[in-house]
């Protein structure tokens, strides 16, 4: 304990939306709260930048309206969510099918029939896993015992090539791996999740969450630029040579930062995923559609001006698409040469806006993978962030809602 009294109670290291959420649980039970961040944004991983009139998040990701954090935290209106299509498109050697939910979009319903993404038998034992995993109650997945996805799958009554065509490229683009080595359990919540609620993008882009979540905030609580050195015996450190006292640390940056700051803790491996972002002077598909491929030359690709006709100015379009890994020479070639042919158009005309690399953008999450972590490393010290529950912004925003309640059971808030 410091020996002055702190002007702060409890400081948070990262405002990404697992210290953002941390921060508000604990600002509204009535402690002080100083969020510092390094960058000079809020929302981590979680950014959007205008280049060149476009509006480009920093790696593709979508929202999904039925996380239980999200409607718990954010008034969905004020983000002005613009939807994608249901479903997803396949490309493959046959040419492009489509996998939609006829619930949602009847006149899709030809597309599920049997013989062209799937056979009846398959299409059976995906009726029978997403009636379960919608309607049943998700305390039933939670306690159910762990495999991987793809034995998971198996079990299930899906046959390889069903799950070749259709699991394992979308599910890529998910998880970022392209194994189906992820916990059966993950895959269970995030179907069910995908069932019961809407993929989609804010108009503002995805930093649209996190800075609402910031103006939920007092004034002043979130610093910018304030980039830690170490966690201290009353506080921390940071780069400017500041000492800052707190009753409590709460360490809320992703894995490889909260690893230096916080020596021994255990932190999951990270997935790398990098955005190419396209100007097309034309939409190559007229509608808000996910594009997998078969053939995985890309995790995913979709025209974003066609979720929202704002991300691009007058006149142009806004191609984004996502591969595993880091960004290497002659990638963009090879992922331009997948897209001539899976859009069916010629990609020549487009020009690279940007490419956008997100190291650690995901924790790798294979069986055995627990659902939230404790938050509590030693005294007055906490960790939380999606490497600590599950790499989606719902465990983001849980473990850091679980580290508030922990911080508040010790300092008695």
């Amino acid at each position: 304990m410091p020996a002055t009294h702190p002007t702060t109670d409890v400081l948070v290291v990262g405002a990404g939306v697992a210290g953002l959420a941390c921060a508000r649980d604990l600002l509204d039970a009535g402690l002080r709260v100083t969020v510092l961040e390094a960058g000079d944004g809020v929302g981590g991983r979680m950014r959007t930048d205008r280049v060149d009139g476009f509006t480009v998040d920093r790696g593709f990701q979508v929202f999904n309206t039925s996380y239980p954090q999200v409607k718990r935290r954010l008034a969905l209106r004020g983000l002005r969510l613009r939807p994608f299509a249901p479903g997803v498109l396949v490309h493959t050697d046959e040419g492009r099918l489509r996998f939609s939910d006829p619930s949602r979009r009847p006149r899709t319903l030809p597309d599920l029939l049997p013989g062209r993404l799937a056979s009846a038998r398959d299409l059976l034992a995906l009726g029978a896993l997403s009636a379960r995993d919608m309607l049943g109650p998700v305390g039933r997945i939670k306690r159910a015992g762990e495999r991987t996805t793809r034995t998971a799958l198996a079990d299930a009554g899906f046959s390889e090539g069903f799950v070749e065509r259709l699991f394992r490229p979308f599910l890529s683009g998910v998880f970022l791996e392209d194994e189906l080595e992820t916990s059966s359990r993950m895959f269970h919540l995030v179907w069910r999740s995908m069932l019961r609620g809407t993929l989609c993008l804010p108009a503002a882009g995805i930093g649209a969450v996190p800075t609402a979540l910031t103006a939920a905030l007092p004034a002043g609580t979130v610093r910018l630029e304030s980039p830690v050195e170490r966690l201290t015996d009353d506080g921390v450190l940071t780069a400017d040579g500041t000492e800052t006292p707190a009753r409590a640390v709460v360490v809320a940056t992703a894995a490889p930062q909260a690893a230096g700051l916080l020596p021994g803790l255990d932190v999951p491996a990270g997935r790398t995923v990098t955005t190419y972002y396209h100007a097309a002077p034309c939409s190559p598909l007229r509608e808000p559609a996910l594009l997998v491929d078969t053939r995985r030359r890309f995790l995913n690709t979709c025209v974003l001006s066609e979720v929202f006709t704002g991300y691009a100015p007058a006149g142009a379009a806004l191609v984004a698409t996502s591969v595993l890994g880091p960004d290497t020479e002659g990638r963009e070639k090879e992922v331009r040469e997948a897209l001539d042919e899976a859009y069916d158009a010629d990609t020549r005309t487009w020009d690279v806006l940007t490419v956008r690399t997100v190291r650690d953008a995901l924790p790798a999450m294979p069986p055995p993978q627990p659902l939230s972590r404790n938050s509590r490393v030693g005294p007055g010290r906490y960790v939380c962030g999606d490497h600590r529950a599950t790499g989606s912004v719902q465990g983001a925003m849980a473990s850091g809602a679980r580290a508030a309640r922990e911080v508040l059971t010790d300092l008695g808030g």
